[in-house]
């Protein structure tokens, strides 16, 4: 497992404290430095590296976004602020996500899913093929009071549950605290899963049959095609 080395750069106690309480189930991030200013951010990544920064934007001395205009070689960037119009100046500076005060957990989740398989990505790309053949990619989702890492090549489909996910793994059911367009952002470079309606998104390799409008997956479950993706049956061709 990749682990982030993660710093977090706000001028509000409280703030520290929310995301290190959003943290604590969550193994994949060890926070490395609380900073209070953007310049002593700058003065602990100049002797030490990061993989991921929690950036408010208003702070003296040094905003967030001033400092990720000084930046070289960009960790991840997850921006952490109550004012939504720095967002566009924000993402036109490359950040990761941009995460507006108050935020919820699975906001928050999704969004260092993001960064930990963006991490994944830069790693992935270093090293030789064979080594990238053999690396399949992992989500996380939270289940009940747990984080679980599930690899995306067993996921045979999402279905949407009201205010929840279910992620069904053949038979196995995992049901989370998401939307069903959260993954479908999150899985927007697999080429493998396919929406084929406003409440599933599927795994084509997981298909054995389609008959009329119903896919018929692992000799078990069935999915209806919507009538907005029709269309979908052509790109299966």
């Amino acid at each position: 497992m990749i682990i982030l080395k993660a710093i977090i750069v706000d001028d509000e106690p409280l703030a520290h404290e929310i995301i290190l309480d959003y943290l604590a189930d969550i193994p994949f991030v060890e926070v490395v430095a609380q900073c209070y200013l953007a310049t002593e951010a700058l003065n602990y990544m100049s002797e030490n590296s990061v993989d991921l920064i929690f950036l408010d934007v208003n702070m003296p001395k040094l905003s967030g976004i001033e400092l990720l205009k000084v930046l070289t070689n960009k960790p991840q960037i997850i921006i952490t602020s109550a004012y939504q119009e720095y967002a566009l100046e924000s993402f036109e500076l490359d950040v990761c996500d941009y995460l507006l005060k108050p935020y919820r957990y699975d906001r928050f989740l999704k969004a260092i899913n993001k960064a930990h398989e963006q991490v994944k990505l830069q790693e992935l790309s270093t090293k030789p093929s064979t080594e990238v053949d053999d690396e399949e990619q992992s989500i996380f989702i939270k289940v009940d009071k747990k984080l679980i890492q599930l690899k995306v090549a067993d996921i045979s489909f999402f279905e949407a549950y009201g205010n929840y996910v279910k992620v069904w793994l053949n038979e196995t059911v995992y049901l989370t605290p998401r939307t069903l367009s959260s993954f479908e952002e999150q899985l927007a470079d697999n080429q493998a899963f396919i929406r084929v309606h406003k409440s599933f998104i599927i795994q084509k390799s997981k298909i054995d049959f389609i008959e009329a409008s119903v896919i018929t997956m692992n000799n078990l479950q069935h999915v209806a095609i919507g009538k907005n993706y029709k269309h979908i049956t052509k790109t299966l061709l």
